[in-house]
């Protein structure tokens, strides 16, 4: 392999005496060659097996010529909306247009289309009408079904049929990418790769689908909600590479979408050797111009331990994608990478993550998952740690301790979030220690999103007493250290489950913790949630029961402004919120108000109880019977 990055121009894919390359990556983002970067990760394990790859980074998609940068590729292109769904990148949960994208040089917006996936094939198929098309990424691994779109508020087909592309490698690809390219190299046509796992293809041959678990059709989750809730559940208990289900859906009775099981997880030495590739760890030189990519900020310092997350929340597409086996690398490989990063002139001492999805999670949470895979409809943190789950944090310990002993190194902090439920559940608090000790700078970020039991459990997130209990052993361990470190809570609003009455609630908390959030996180119909489903359909895909959703614009923004009920500018929504849920008594000048009347206006009256019924009274009204004949 050659240092240096790869090439994104003729020029350059010629200095490495290469006519034509094995593979062309158009991709959303801008090219940043960090393993934090899901094209740089792919691209690189391709060039380690001897494939040659020409990056296009956000393309004109106006411009066909803009995609021909290098020709056609021998074995085909490759195609990532980027390192987030383009939507999301784009818009707010309020479906407003985001000023900036971290994602381009200079944060400037506009760079992708919306849909960017569909977009960049349907472009390449206006040239090239045979070649190979493989997708990827973020936007086509939670697209490759039948899925609910938030921003178009319907259902859409497959990504794979919209954008004209012939495979989804979906997941973390690196297996199935290799395997897609030894195949095509191989001299295997593109629709006959039917058997690689982490893939999704399309066929019109029903006889060739074999040992799979046929799900509702299109049409029938397209025309009805219940379908799809039990389409999305059927996918959900499928997404396993050890216990995981083929799966297919039929498209007008004669095309078939089939999703293949996932790929098998990395081991520790595969991890290794995927983040010991050759990265420059930054953007491309020809972006400095435009002040950089402010994306690389947030990771340039930032060591990844792990993926993949069994804490199961509702609302996160882990499970689709990265999925809930823990895969992670070893001390000598982060430390490594450690020790390389602190001779960058820009490293300033503080190494800002160790983690992943979730940082405390080093290794699966029992014995069996590597070889019989996660339990299809249970979770190991909810509603309570299930019995064989495995608490240790011994191994991430000794990592860190590793880490702050290095030259150069001044601290070591975890930003990619701790699940304390799962700390709780470690009998050692050595861990707990270590953390206030060592890795808080003043404040621990930490995710409870709501206080609402009713709200946690469609949210799949442990109980209020589990978060109390928490607050409580880590303010008595800060004390203990003498250490004055706080707590600043996530918290979600209008998640599915959510009505006024527990906005109410968690308004009231704050209260009481005094605290109020600077930021709320409005709930996101991202695609392939449980929690997204749940909004769309009205129904728990897991129990199919109704589920409470606020869908209207209106009380959503009541919701939310009920978590900053201090904000003057949220006076008259909070004012309103807490008069339809009948909550007068917090309007008032009573410490327990959370916002007082009107100027001039006197409190409004409070809605006097009624009283009991006396017994006798009752008796009296409803006389008992005389049974006939007495």
């Amino acid at each position: 392999m050659q240092k240096g990055f790869l090439p994104v121009t003729k020029e350059e894919l010629s200095a490495r005496g290469i006519d034509q390359p094995d593979f062309v990556y158009v991709i959303g983002d801008a090219y940043v060659d960090h393993p934090s970067f899901g094209h740089a990760v792919i691209s690189r394990v391709l060039e380690s097996r001897g494939y040659s790859v020409g990056m296009i980074a956000q393309p004109d998609w106006k411009d066909a010529d803009s995609i021909s940068v290098f020709g056609e590729p021998r074995l085909g292109f490759l195609v990532s909306a980027g390192n987030m769904d383009s939507m999301v990148n784009h818009y707010s949960v309020s479906k407003r247009r985001r000023q900036a994208d971290a994602f381009t040089p200079g944060g400037v917006m506009g760079k992708r289309p919306d849909y960017a996936t569909v977009t960049y094939c349907n472009l390449i198929r206006r040239v090239y009408k045979r070649t190979p098309i493989i997708i990827g990424g973020i936007e086509a691994s939670l697209r490759r079904l039948a899925h609910y779109d938030y921003w178009s508020d319907r259902m859409k087909r497959s990504i794979l049929l919209d954008s004209g592309a012939d495979l989804i490698s979906y997941g973390m690809g690196e297996r199935s990418v290799v395997e897609i390219a030894e195949a095509l190299d191989s001299g295997i046509a593109i629709e006959d790769l039917t058997f690689i796992d982490g893939t999704v293809y399309k066929t019109r041959r029903r006889e060739d689908i074999y040992d799979a678990v046929e799900l509702p059709s299109f049409e029938a989750v397209r025309a009805d909600k219940r379908a799809y809730a039990k389409s999305f559940y059927i996918q959900y208990c499928n997404t396993d590479p050890f216990n995981g289900k083929r799966l297919f859906e039929t498209y007008d009775k004669k095309l078939f979408v089939v999703q293949n099981p996932a790929a098998k997880p990395l081991s520790t030495s595969e991890m290794d050797a995927v983040y010991a590739l050759p990265y420059m760890r930054t953007y491309h030189p020809s972006y400095e111009a435009a002040g950089g990519v402010p994306a690389i900020r947030e990771v340039q310092f930032s060591l990844v331990s792990s993926r993949g997350c069994f804490g199961g929340c509702n609302f996160c597409a882990l499970t689709f994608h990265q999925g809930r086996i823990i895969q992670a690398r070893s001390h000598e490989s982060i430390i490594n990478e450690a020790k390389s990063m602190v001779w960058d002139p820009d490293f300033k001492g503080y190494i800002h993550d160790v983690g992943g999805p979730t940082a405390n999670f080093r290794h699966p949470s029992c014995n069996k998952q590597l070889k019989q895979g996660v339990c299809p409809a249970k979770q190991c943190l909810f509603p309570t740690p299930c019995k064989n789950l495995s608490v240790d944090h011994t191994d991430y310990r000794t990592l860190l301790r590793k880490l702050r002993a290095l030259p150069k190194v001044k601290k070591v902090f975890i930003r990619s979030g701790i699940r304390f439920d799962y700390l709780l559940a470690d009998s050692d608090p050595t861990f707990l220690q270590e953390l206030c000790e060592h890795h808080v700078s003043g404040q621990l970020k930490v995710a409870p999103e709501h206080i609402s039991n009713a709200v946690l459990e469609k949210m799949g997130k442990p109980s209020a007493e589990v978060y109390r209990k928490f607050v409580n052993a880590y303010t008595n361990m800060n004390a203990k250290l003498n250490k004055k470190q706080y707590l600043v809570p996530y918290l979600m609003s209008s998640h599915p489950g959510s009505t006024l009455k527990e906005a109410v609630e968690l308004a009231e908390f704050l209260r009481d913790l005094g605290y109020m959030p600077e930021q709320v996180q409005d709930f996101y119909p991202t695609p392939s949630t449980i929690s997204t489903c749940m909004y769309y359909t009205g129904l728990d895909p897991r129990t199919m029961k109704p589920v409470y959703t606020a869908v209207n614009p209106h009380e959503k923004a009541m919701q939310r402004a009920l978590i900053q009920y201090r904000n003057p500018k949220n006076y008259e929504l909070v004012r309103e919120a807490l008069l339809k849920a009948g909550r007068e008594d917090l309007i008032g000048f009573d410490k327990k108000c959370l916002i007082r009347p009107r100027k001039g206006e006197a409190p409004p009256r409070k809605k006097p109880k009624k009283k009991p019924v006396p017994k006798k009274t009752i008796r009296n009204i409803h006389p008992k019977k005389k049974k006939a004949g007495k």
